[in-house]
């Protein structure tokens, strides 16, 4: 819960933080185009409309021209605002035929930005500015203006769009937002998964043995020096399971770097182990071993699930454990005997954790690699797994 509340608050700073970033820059544009709008050399790039006659300029446009431009600091906070004051301004000042300016062009921003940051009521909107225009142009209209309806209509289509415009980059973002979420989502997804492969792998494999070494103990009451040997190795199997747990709990934590994701250990480890618990394995390596940190776990995973199961289904039995690299591809292998008296059902069912090779087969498949476990014609039971030495599908 902390961690989680801490990740919440670190997201709504860095949203804060973007809109105060936004609001910055909206704040020095409304601040240059209103310098810009003095400059005399620029009043021949401006949003004309109507064609009235020239009016000396007084306090009145100083105030208009203002009005058209510094609103552009809210364009992104206040868009409905800004195009509602900017639009006001800019109606009144053609109106009254002052002369042109370069901060008329901000009608075009403001609709630009309404419609790119204008969240609710966006056909409200859209209907209202066209009932201002309509209302502009008739009153221009009214007042001696020269133009024709081509003229005002050309000017409307202009005006619409930039609306359009900036609806399509809204469109564009929230497309963008969106794929975010589901990419989140979807890798969210995908480490659940692993995290649960990763808890299966290691708790079903340790207790399993640990489950194996206690009922082998009881038959072994008569002999202290066994006694103590079966409860050594339930120890050390214990302390193994928690030190892979704690492991693969520093991964969990962001604050932690792991070169190898759940330290597990080695091969020969697991043969060890399984040796201490009573199981004959016999391990055969070839090939000098350069993998990727993905691939090398991948495979000591296939050969835990290898023993975990001979331990359950073929105790005692002989194993054979075969890891080899070649030709750019790490092999591994793990067969075994089926025991002549297979354990109950009832055992089985106790000591199995339901998705060890599927889990399995899905870790194999995001590396690009192969996993077949079944039968052979002989009686003996196989798992193989072929993987690409350079992980992430082979690349």
């Amino acid at each position: 819960m902390p961690r989680t509340w801490a990740s919440g608050r670190l997201r709504v700073l860095r949203g804060w933080r973007r809109a105060c970033d936004t609001a910055v820059w909206d704040r020095w544009l409304a601040v240059a185009l209103a310098a810009l709008a003095f400059v005399p050399a620029l009043s021949a790039v401006s949003a004309e409309l109507g064609d009235l006659p020239a009016r000396p300029g007084g306090v009145l446009a100083v105030v208009l021209m203002l009005a058209q431009t510094l609103p552009l600091a809210l364009r992104s906070r206040r868009p409905a605002v800004c195009l509602t004051v900017v639009g006001l301004s800019f109606a009144a000042y053609e109106a009254l035929g002052y002369p042109a300016q370069f901060g008329s062009v901000t009608v075009y921003i403001a609709l630009y930005s309404a419609g790119a940051h204008q969240p609710r009521f966006r056909r409200a909107t859209a209907l209202a500015a066209t009932a201002a225009y309509s209302g502009l142009a008739t009153a221009v209209r009214l007042l001696g203006s020269p133009d024709g309806p081509a003229v005002f209509l050309v000017f409307y289509l202009s005006l619409a769009a930039c609306w359009v415009l900036g609806s399509v980059v809204r469109r564009q973002r929230a497309e963008e937002t969106e794929r975010r979420r589901l990419a989140a989502a979807a890798a969210t997804a995908a480490e659940r998964a692993r995290i649960a492969r990763e808890l299966h792998d290691v708790v079903t494999h340790h207790v399993t043995a640990m489950v194996v070494q206690s009922g082998a103990a009881q038959y072994t009451a008569g002999s202290p020096d066994q006694v103590v040997t079966a409860l050594q190795s339930i120890g050390d199997t214990g302390r193994r399971a928690l030190t892979e747990l704690r492991s693969l709990l520093d991964v969990l934590d962001p604050a932690t770097e792991t070169a190898r994701e759940a330290a597990a250990g080695t091969v020969r480890d697991l043969v060890e182990q399984a040796r201490t618990g009573g199981q004959p394995v016999e391990l055969i390596a070839f090939g000098a071993p350069g993998l990727a940190a993905d691939v090398d776990l991948a495979v000591y995973r296939v050969v835990q699930e290898g023993l975990t199961n001979a331990v359950k289904y073929a105790a005692g039995q002989p194993t054979v454990v075969r890891v080899g690299y070649r030709d750019g591809r790490a092999e591994v292998e793990v067969t075994n005997i089926p025991a002549s008296v297979p354990l109950p059902v009832s055992a089985r069912r106790a000591l199995s954790g339901g998705r060890g090779l599927t889990g399995l087969s899905e870790r194999i498949g995001t590396l690009g690699g192969e996993l077949t476990a079944g039968p052979e014609p002989d009686g003996r039971f196989r798992l193989r797994a072929v993987i690409p030495a350079g992980g992430e599908g082979g690349s």
